[in-house]
């Protein structure tokens, strides 16, 4: 305290003499002594800290505080300094209207009702700093809730988000807004043509005609037989037509799970119009503005064919999901910069595919605000797909401005007051009322201006170049990527919930929350009811943890109490009594259990190992008989491998258990070569020592070495285990060496047998220069019929020698007359030639020689055979005419 009054002296002089030298100081001030609210925040931040430097240099609670406690100066400063806390921290509880008694000398009670005290103090303290903080933010907590019409609010409401903004230029005045919610309202999923499906199946997309597009839509889709065609039409039994419809739905799984429009999205390019500053163009009055509510086919294909002929317009959606599983798209508000649109989705549902033609034109500009969860409702709703998209959303985030939401861009850019009182209502109300029909109309209104403010602002952030510009594209590209994805029921669901909750459950807890959340997800599939109306989160993990014992106790954990909780709260009595029969374990197995998705895999035996290949069946193990597998002999010591033989050629990592005492040492295996591969993960096994060798004693003596001795410099011990470190190193580098050698004598093993190749086709080449072809025998034998005397001065005409593309061509002479052709003499030739020649294999279905090869024959080179009637065998078959043969027949 004295620190304290000290430090206040100081600044009191120092603001004295500053005010005497300084004639602006005479300002008013923000507080007496500092001028404005960084100062006084600066001075308190340094003073903090300096006092959390001062306590850190106290004595510590234990052995030293008790020493300096022993010294009756330090305990009367300590009694003084404690007093003059206690006395501080009382006049700033009763500042804030909190209990002050902190003066109670009780030795037993004392120290925990100061302590309770504290900590009540602080709670209220706090709770006043996060009122004025959300204050200054622009949440205003002293505004009055809105209530239901006709309903008495009780003393203390409890009320965040429907709270009303109070105006200060009418006073404060207080109104009742009229909250609309329908509890008895016909259930639109009755009138829908096409039924909802709620099975735990994936979603297929709906799309069957595809608009814009550059790639076509799959054969699934566009087929509609395909798509209808069940295996319950077929007059099988029910196994084979469930046969039937996986195989049928197999040839176009990855058709079905696809995006329609991933091709196009894809090779989207955004003209540079897009890309430059633009001129924002002011939006209309809102009176102003004409307003169209589309509910007929005729409404809905006439402002199709407007949205055809602009350049851009605004979407938004009203959704419902409290009354439905999957939830029901109610409401699509449009704008354009002429008028606005609604239309009623819950008559259109089946009809609203008509606008993927304007949807997914790449030339009209479409833009959303927080387009993630409309992009997945439009598909599973309509099945309409958006491309060209941009979202506001991702713009305010690249712009940095704090809060993203609708209204905060409406009133920064269109100076309007969004009103947010209707966004929880019941969408499904129809007719609409009034206030929720300009409610709708103000969502998409102002959202094309504000579409061209954010691009200006994003052009000027980076400085006149289109970088944010680009960003803000992609990202709304990729959100126009998205897929819905139907909520799957698994065993393990449960899970995902119960880790959110951050509770520790036993097992009859986490039994019963399991059965409890199957029960609901069942239930809520078959009335079509959202899981949150069935029973809310906090119920069920209410009748988890409690497990009555009757079912009074159920109804008595749910307040209030969901209608269809009561009607079944006997099968919910009897899944909790299923419960609480599971056995107790322990709390250490349940931290186990929460740490993971899924229980740690016991095994049968306590000696079970996940490396144990004794407990695996026979056919998982490796087979090493054939002559190709490669094993490495068992050896117990790294030192016995020299004697064993080449441990070089390794053919795999495993090492097979076979004894060398028995084994034959006459054979010798045959030299293989190693691959790259087999090659490095030899290289890795012979680089690993035995960790145990230091540890072994001598082959020639088995003398006890002290185990101090390894590591005593100047013992002998420690000088042969130096040795054998650099034995093993000298080991090392000779095997190395002896692989280079190898290596080098496969190259030149390689190199010689290339040449002797080389060699015999040279020689057959050679050889082949001296024999005559055919056609020059005949010519030789027609020179003998013209000129039988000159048959001994002839000497074989030597090879024309072709010319060189580049040489010109020589021209040959005219070639002698012919005499008549005589054939030539086959009995003189050798007939063995002809012997081993096979016909070629015939299209046609022949049992007798299908007998006789094998099944699994197949043509050479994987080239299929050609049919034609040029490629087929000329040779005839004698006793098989093919002349009226049925199979000979053109296929259809």
């Amino acid at each position: 305290m004295d620190a304290l009054g000290h430090d206040k002296g100081k600044m009191k002089s120092s603001s004295n003499s500053s005010s005497t030298e300084d004639p602006e100081a005479q300002s008013p001030e923000f507080c007496p002594g500092f001028k404005d609210v960084d100062a006084f925040v600066k001075y308190g931040l340094g003073t903090v800290v300096t006092a959390t430097k001062a306590s850190a240099n106290l004595p510590q609670a234990g052995d030293e505080y008790d020493f300096y406690r022993s010294f009756p100066g330090f305990q009367e400063f300590c009694e003084t300094q404690g007093d003059a806390l206690l006395h501080c921290m009382s006049k700033l509880m009763q500042y804030h209207g909190c209990r002050a008694h902190m003066r109670d000398r009780n030795k037993l009670t004392g120290l925990e009702e100061r302590f309770d005290l504290v900590v009540d103090s602080n709670d209220v303290i706090l709770e006043k700093v996060g009122i004025l903080l959300d204050e200054a933010s622009g949440v205003n907590r002293t505004q009055q809730p809105i209530m239901p019409a006709g309903i008495q609010p009780p003393k203390t409401i409890v009320s965040s988000w429907n709270r009303k903004g109070r105006d200060f230029g009418q006073g404060g005045s207080s109104e009742t807004f009229r909250l609309l919610h329908a509890k008895n309202i016909q259930r639109p999923q009755l009138k829908f043509r096409e039924k909802v499906d709620h099975s735990n199946t994936p979603f297929v997309p709906k799309i069957f005609v595809k608009p814009n597009a550059i790639k076509p839509l799959p054969s699934y889709f566009a087929n509609k037989r395909i798509r209808k065609e069940r295996p319950e039409d077929l007059d099988v039994p029910a196994a084979l037509a469930d046969f039937i419809h996986q195989q049928r739905t197999q040839e176009h799984m990855e058709d079905m799970f696809a995006h329609p429009y991933q091709y196009e999205l894809d090779h989207l390019t955004i003209p540079e119009s897009l890309l430059s500053k633009p001129e924002p163009q002011m939006y209309k009055p809102l009176p102003e503005t004409k307003c169209l509510f589309v509910d007929t086919l005729e409404d809905l294909v006439g402002l199709n064919e407007k949205l055809a002929q602009s350049s851009e317009f605004a979407v938004d959606l009203e959704h419902h999901s409290y009354r439905s599983f999957l939830g029901i798209t109610c409401l699509m508000q449009i704008s354009t910069r002429e008028e606005d649109f609604i239309i009623d989705c819950l008559e259109l549902r089946s009809e609203l595919y008509i606008l993927n033609e304007t949807f997914t034109d790449p030339s009209i500009v479409k833009v959303f605000h927080g387009a993630d969860s409309d992009i997945e409702w439009l598909q599973r709703d309509f099945g309409l797909y958006v491309v060209n998209m941009f979202d506001t959303h991702q713009a305010a985030r690249a712009l940095n401005l704090g809060r993203n939401s609708l209204d905060h861009l409406l009133k920064l850019y269109c100076d309007v007051n969004a009103d947010k009182r209707y966004q929880l209502a019941d969408w499904r109300i129809r007719p609409l009322p009034e206030e929720m029909y300009q409610y709708a109309r103000a969502d998409t209104h102002y959202l094309l201006y504000t579409y061209d403010r954010l691009r200006v602002d994003l052009f000027e952030v980076s400085n006149g170049q289109p970088t944010l510009l680009q960003v803000v594209w992609q990202r709304s590209k990729d959100i126009s990527l998205k897929k819905y994805l139907k909520p799957i029921f698994t065993e393990d669901s449960y899970m995902e919930l119960y880790r959110k909750q951050k509770r520790s459950f036993n097992t009859q807890q986490l039994a019963a929350f399991r059965l409890l959340y199957a029960w609901r997800d069942k239930l809520a599939r078959r009335e079509d009811e959202s899981t949150g109306y069935i029973l809310p989160n906090h119920m069920l993990m209410k009748i988890s943890e409690e497990l009555p014992k009757e079912a009074q106790g159920i109804i008595a954990c749910c307040n209030p109490v969901p209608p269809l909780v009561r009607q079944q709260v006997n099968e919910l009595h009897l899944l909790v009594q299923q419960a609480r029969d599971m056995p107790l374990l322990k709390a250490e197995i349940l931290v186990e259990k929460k740490k993971a998705l899924t229980p740690k895999r016991k095994s049968e035996s306590t000696l079970f190992g996940p490396h144990d290949t004794s407990r695996g069946s026979e056919s998982d193990l490796p087979d090493f008989s054939s002559p190709g597998s490669l094993a490495k002999p068992g050896v117990l010591f790294s030192e016995d491998e020299d004697e064993i033989g080449n441990t070089q050629n390794l053919g795999g990592l495993v090492a097979s258990a076979k004894i060398t005492l028995f084994e034959d040492s006459d054979g010798v295996k045959e030299e293989i070569h190693l691959t790259v591969a087999q090659q490095k993960a030899c290289s890795i096994m012979e680089s690993f020592q035995n960790p145990f060798r230091m540890y072994l004693p001598s082959k020639d003596s088995n003398i006890h070495i002290s185990q101090n001795a390894k590591y005593d410099p100047s013992s002998k011990v420690y000088e042969i285990r130096n040795r054998w470190k650099l034995q093993s190193l000298e080991q090392q580098r000779k095997e190395a060496q002896a692989k280079q050698e190898a290596r080098a004598k496969a190259r030149e093993k390689a190199q010689r047998a290339a040449e002797e190749r080389k060699k015999a086709q040279q020689t057959y080449q050679e050889s082949l220069q001296d024999v005559l072809t055919v056609r020059q025998q005949k010519l030789g034998a027609k020179k003998r019929e013209r000129r039988p005397s000159d048959l001994q001065d002839e000497t074989p005409k030597p090879k024309v020698k072709q010319p060189k593309p580049t040489e010109k061509p020589v021209v040959e002479q005219p070639p002698p007359p012919q005499a008549d052709f005589k054939p030539f003499d086959y009995s003189q030739s050798d007939m063995k030639v002809f012997a081993g020649g096979r016909a070629k294999d015939s299209m046609q279905f022949d049992p007798n020689r299908q007998a006789a090869e094998p099944r699994n024959k197949r043509n050479p080179k994987g080239q299929k055979r050609d049919s034609s009637a040029g490629n087929k065998s000329m040779s005839y078959l004698a006793g098989k005419s093919e002349r009226g043969n049925r199979q000979n027949w053109p296929k259809r």
